[in-house]
């Protein structure tokens, strides 16, 4: 275990690195934020003035250089726009991120296992078609038009729930949260459903398969000899069975979810890392997207090192060690 977390750690700045290099040239080689930030009746004076400033008439390789040394000192740079540090914006928003994607995976979850197990316990009944046909939307139906719907439906036609903002925040445990107020969870529900939509359908899929797939074996049987209920024959053997590729998958998933919560948080100006990464796209704010790429590919290298780790603690058959 030691060996491969230390390899996996080798690998990862492996990564970091030339990650770093690609999304640095192709952030910095294209456009320039000066057209955007100076007004068009600006002096030469004061847009070279202001060039210098931002340090954008060096060389790139020089640029980088700079960013790199920071980089390993912990500094990704300053934001162009607010003058601050871009990984203190990032962690300001990532908390709000967090929360939705925590959400939408916990509906995924306590809605997609229990329906995946109907489907795959009942098969080609009504039941199973109905959630079958349900996931497929889920899975075909474009995640914008489904949040402009979700607005369309629960926030004008029926005016249930807000349809932007984070609203009421609170603490839990010292953590700030829209889950701490009433107005917060109202605010929450639209954003977060509509983020776990498509995991919603994919959970469903891949427990009514590994149901399917592990009803006939021969451990199943086994336990039905020796006249054990079929409910916890379903609750003990086969959830902990189907459980293994579950966690797997939505293990991975949820660096997806908070990667790509982008179109999610703009649609309802839900104030994360995404709808911050689109701003500063608008306004070629540099330093504020490397440095969300970065944090993001961090993430997913972290996440998908935990899920190998709880992987081998579930299916006893996994040994992270010298041979892997």
């Amino acid at each position: 275990m030691t060996v491969f977390i230390i390899r996996r750690v080798v690998q990862s700045l492996l990564v970091l690195f030339a990650t770093s290099v690609l999304v640095f040239i192709g952030i910095y080689a294209i456009g320039n934020p000066i057209d955007i930030m100076i007004p068009a009746d600006a002096s030469a004076v004061e847009r070279e003035a202001a060039i210098q400033a931002l340090g954008l008439d060096r060389p790139l390789i020089a640029q980088y250089w700079s960013f790199l040394v920071d980089a390993l000192q912990g500094d990704l740079g300053r934001s162009f726009v607010f003058n601050q540090p871009a990984v203190g914006l990032i962690f300001q928003r990532l908390p709000a991120t967090l929360e939705l994607a925590f959400v939408a995976l916990a509906i995924a979850l306590i809605l997609g296992i229990p329906l995946g197990l109907i489907a795959g316990l009942r098969p080609k009944s009504v039941a199973d078609e109905t959630i079958m046909t349900g996931s497929i939307l889920g899975f075909s139906l474009p995640n914008f038009w489904q949040g402009m719907m979700l607005i369309m439906i629960f926030s004008i036609w029926l005016g249930w729930l807000p349809s932007s903002g984070r609203g009421e925040t609170g603490e839990i445990f010292g953590v700030t949260t829209s889950l701490a107020s009433l107005d917060g969870l109202k605010h929450l529900i639209l954003p977060a459903t509509n983020l776990a939509l498509f995991k919603l359908s994919l959970v469903i899929r891949l427990t009514r398969t590994g149901v399917r797939e592990t009803m006939p074996l021969d451990f199943i049987k086994f336990a039905r000899a020796k006249g054990l209920s079929e409910r916890r024959i379903v609750s003990v053997h086969v959830m902990k069975n189907i459980m293994i590729p579950i966690v797997t998958v939505v293990g991975m998933e949820f660096g997806s979810v908070i990667a790509f919560a982008v179109v999610t948080e703009t649609i309802f100006a839900w104030p994360g890392i995404g709808k911050l990464l689109i701003d500063s796209i608008t306004v070629l704010d540099r330093p504020v997207v490397v440095a969300y790429l970065l944090v993001v590919v961090t993430m997913f290298i972290v996440i998908n090192l935990l899920v190998d780790i709880v992987y081998s603690m579930l299916d006893p058959r996994i040994r992270l060690g010298d041979g892997q």
